[in-house]
């Protein structure tokens, strides 16, 4: 078969050199597992995302539903919320603003897309979440991978991990200068979090009742550290909530990848009576 279109978006930016890129092949029929690894090596993105037709009885509008599939440089994840909005930035400039249908290995993700102003903005709604306490000595093996003393931790923040359709770990950090000083053992840090099925860690310095800086570290991806995180961000809401920091209706504003020279805003929506967390930003793409 011929080679697939590999486009390139950014996610969680109208900025092409803000947000987190990624790497969308809308048609990904024929394909299989090690080319889709080896087209999203080459591009180097921490995720790209490859469509193929939804499964059989799936639902969702004809034309708006589809089975994605994420890979990062090193591995498939089951979930990734920043390529996921990329994706549906670039279904929605070929067929319209509207509702979405996606067949994820973690489950079914409706996306909206919506145009504001001429931008294009993504909101996905992910799979229930749920969080788990992390044992003492895994937190340890964490800390000092990321060479973090414990008195530099958010007390308001109890470490734990968060899952929203892949796991993460969340730890909070006391000041913005200890989250602006990030220089970790990655052989170290990826051991533990393939030991414990981590995605991410997500790192939280919180700014305000409803405002965040996040860093996410994702060596188990080949990457030292990721833009924008979407699924991380699901994760985070559903644990800020599980723990009371944050009321059962809130809408929480993530600041992104501003010390890595790509900033990107996350918008976390969070509704009463409804367990599954919502994040949206805008999208567009890469020239």
């Amino acid at each position: 078969m011929t080679d697939p279109e590999v486009l390139r978006y950014t996610a969680f930016s109208h900025d092409p050199d803000g947000g987190n890129p990624a790497g969308v092949v809308l048609d990904a029929t024929g394909l299989d597992e090690h080319a889709m690894l080896k087209i999203a090596a080459e591009l180097g993105y921490s995720e790209t995302a490859f469509l193929t037709a939804p499964p059989e009885g799936f639902g969702g509008a004809e034309g708006r539903s589809f089975t994605v599939r994420y890979f990062s440089p090193k591995a498939e994840v089951p979930f990734c919320g920043h390529a996921t909005v990329a994706t549906a930035v670039a279904l929605g400039e070929r067929i319209g603003p509207g509702e979405l249908l996606l067949a994820t290995r973690a489950g079914t993700v409706p996306v909206s897309v919506t145009s504001e102003g001429g931008r294009l903005r993504a909101t996905l709604t992910s799979v229930e979440p749920h969080t788990e306490e992390i044992g003492a000595e895994d937190l340890a093996e964490a800390l000092a991978a990321l060479d973090w003393p414990e008195a530099d931790l958010d007390p308001a923040f109890p470490p734990a991990i968060a899952y929203a359709g892949a796991r993460h770990l969340v730890i909070g950090a006391r000041t913005r200068v200890r989250l602006a000083d990030l220089a970790y053992d990655f052989d170290r840090l990826e051991a533990l979090m393939r030991r414990l099925d981590l995605t991410t860690v997500q790192l939280v310095h919180r700014a305000g009742p409803a405002e965040f800086h996040v860093r996410d570290p994702f060596p188990v991806g080949g990457v030292i550290e990721d833009p924008a995180t979407g699924a991380a961000a699901a994760a985070f809401g559903a644990y800020a909530r599980e723990r009371g920091l944050v009321p059962a209706d809130a809408v929480l504003t993530l600041h992104q990848g501003t010390d890595l020279g790509r900033p990107g805003v996350l918008t976390v929506e969070l509704r009463a009576g409804d367990p599954r967390v919502r994040v949206g930003g805008e999208g567009v793409r890469i020239p």
